[in-house]
């Protein structure tokens, strides 16, 4: 009887025996004093904290909008919410005689609705949702019936309007409403780059609301709301903070208050030393935990939204206003006293040199391959 031929074992190509091949992503979480507070105590008392927390309201009312700006803005907002909304309802009733564009929803977002404006940066925002297909014609026709309507109302409203690349713009003397134009999620697929605005603003006008929706149901704290105009005027006046969006800022601000082992609110003292800490510490660098996107799908990061250059710009400025902040510079930092210089230039403080961060990513030199691949990726 013969036996069954021996099988060889398969012979494995070098490559697959020394494991995956492929490293898995690990993001990492940058050192966070909040996070471990028992282990290292706070060295400074309240009392000798007091200074840094009345600048920091001080501050605040400094930036907080004037009592007329607020009055100003919420009459001119809430006129135009109101002949939006009296157009939807016409067009849903089919009693309207506008037929350039069919209205879906009418939504408030920005700083406006949430809540965070800056004095002398009297602007609100609003979404309009359109069920047609969004063109520059449509969004200028819209913009001229709501200007009529107004008038219609009030006859002794002197008011302009003036149309963009995102919708238009409706003005008074001393504040403006900006309408952004959006359109239902079923048309974006059919949007033409040649005939309709442009799809990328469609879908940012779209994400506003969303950031809008998640902001009234999480970030409703006054302490989150003072930090943001705190952060969003550092924005302002350090170019280091520039790349920074007025969504990474509301993140970054919720977190830094409401992240926490006790899950209360940190003081604003605490919460804006924090957000420097975070972000010298790598926050928000490759490879970093970061914040996910509340409001987007797939756990995107929201500070993907920056490039490597913008990244490591947003770190090495953060890492030296905190030593300048260590060392007892918050006036300047807050922009009390001094100037922004002190993010780029070396300064003294009590006889100690805070010489500023240099930076630590360098752009590759692009070659003459890259340059072709570029202009063939063009050409198709």
């Amino acid at each position: 009887m013969r036996g069954r031929p021996m099988r060889m074992p398969m012979r494995m190509p070098p490559g697959m025996m020394r494991g995956p091949m492929f490293k898995p992503f690990i993001p990492h979480v940058p050192f966070d004093l909040a996070q471990v507070e028992d282990a290292f105590p706070y060295a400074k008392t309240q009392s000798e904290e007091k200074p840094f927390t009345d600048a920091l309201l001080k501050r605040n009312n400094e930036l907080t909008p004037t009592e007329p700006e607020q009055t100003s803005i919420l009459n001119l907002v809430t006129k135009i919410q109101n002949a939006l909304d009296a157009l939807v309802v016409a067009q849903t009733e089919l009693t309207s005689t506008f037929e350039a564009a069919q209205l879906e929803e009418v939504r408030q977002v920005g700083s406006h609705k949430k809540g965070t404006m800056l004095r002398n940066n009297n602007v609100a925002d609003i979404v309009v949702i359109l069920k047609t297909l969004p063109t520059a014609e449509a969004a200028t026709a819209l913009g001229n019936k709501v200007l009529d309507d107004l008038r219609e109302g009030d006859s002794s409203l002197v008011l302009s309007m003036f149309s963009n690349e995102r919708g238009f713009e409706i003005s008074s003397s001393d504040a403006t409403v900006k309408i952004l134009i959006a359109t239902i999620p079923p048309n974006v697929k059919k949007l033409d780059a040649a005939i309709h605005m442009d799809e990328k603003m469609m879908k940012g006008h779209l994400a506003a609301i969303r950031h809008a929706r998640w902001f009234e149901e999480n970030a409703f704290h006054s302490s989150i709301k003072v930090l943001i105009r705190l952060m969003r005027d550092l924005k302002n006046r350090f170019e280091g903070f520039e790349p920074l969006s007025p969504w990474m800022i509301d993140l970054l601000a919720h977190y830094a208050i409401m992240n926490n082992p006790s899950k209360q609110p940190l003081a604003i003292n605490v919460a804006f030393r924090r957000i420097l800490q975070l972000l010298a510490a790598g926050f928000f660098l490759p490879g970093s935990a970061g914040i996910l996107d509340p409001c987007e799908q797939g756990n995107m990061r929201v500070h993907v939204g920056m490039n490597l250059e913008q990244q490591d710009q947003v770190c090495f400025t953060a890492q030296t206003l905190l030593r300048v902040l260590s060392h007892g510079g918050f006036k300047q930092i807050l922009g009390i006293e001094g100037n922004a210089s002190i993010a780029t230039e070396m300064s003294v403080w009590e006889g100690v040199v805070v010489t500023p961060s240099d930076k630590a990513y360098e752009k590759p030199e692009e070659t003459d391959e890259d340059k072709e691949g570029e202009e063939q990726m063009e050409a198709e």
